[in-house]
């Protein structure tokens, strides 16, 4: 029985220094996609700083964006970071009512900036200024829409998140997916400040 005891023990830090390197492993993973993202992104803006001032003879920035709708929209993603860091602080507490009624504030605030950003691209189509109509529109629709459908991706895996938490709980393994998330989403932010200045307020100078 002592034998048996022992070994026991002796198992349990080799478990535990396991679990650990697989969570390190999964987190350093994630931040090499985000560097491989960074260069899509980096690529895109590239085209766009290119192509922005062909508007063959059509609209440009200062014709077709609205500032203080894009203004709205960026204030909803951005306070939605910091909804997601309070989700994280309950997570790392292991309160689970509270990380899930922050992840739900987060998912709110990240669906409004999805639905103002199609809502301008349906605007700005409807009013015969769709992506065909030039390089500048091109790029324009090809930057902003690439931080669409990865914000989208990242509601879509935060409605996964929300329901492994209610069914599993707040174990290791599930913070780090958290952890994760939460990289990607502050990253989402970061590229949209990018997008912000960049293509709004410097295109409506």
């Amino acid at each position: 029985m002592s034998t048996i005891a022992t070994s026991s023990a002796a198992s349990m830090p080799h478990e535990h220094a396991h679990e650990e390197h697989h969570e390190n492993n999964t987190v350093f993973g994630f931040w090499l996609y985000l560097m491989t993202d960074c260069l899509l992104f980096a690529s895109f803006f590239a085209t766009y700083a290119v192509l922005f001032m062909n508007t063959a003879g059509g609209v440009s920035g200062k014709d077709i964006f609205e500032l203080n709708f894009v203004a709205v929209e960026t204030a909803a993603l951005l306070l939605s970071s910091i909804t997601f860091g309070f989700a994280m602080i309950c997570a790392h507490r292991q309160n689970k009512s509270g990380a899930l009624a922050w992840l739900a504030v987060t998912w709110a605030l990240g669906a409004c900036f999805i639905g103002m950003e199609v809502y301008e691209f349906h605007h700005l189509i409807v009013h015969g200024n769709g992506p065909q109509q030039s390089a500048f529109l091109t790029a324009f629709f090809s930057l902003v829409g690439l931080h669409g459908l990865h914000v989208t991706a990242g509601l879509l895996w935060m409605t996964i998140m929300f329901i492994e938490v209610t069914r599993r709980g707040l174990g290791e393994q599930t913070v780090t997916r958290l952890s994760c998330l939460s990289l990607f989403w502050h990253f989402l932010d970061i590229v949209w400040i990018c997008v912000f200045t960049v293509v709004y307020l410097m295109g409506a100078m």
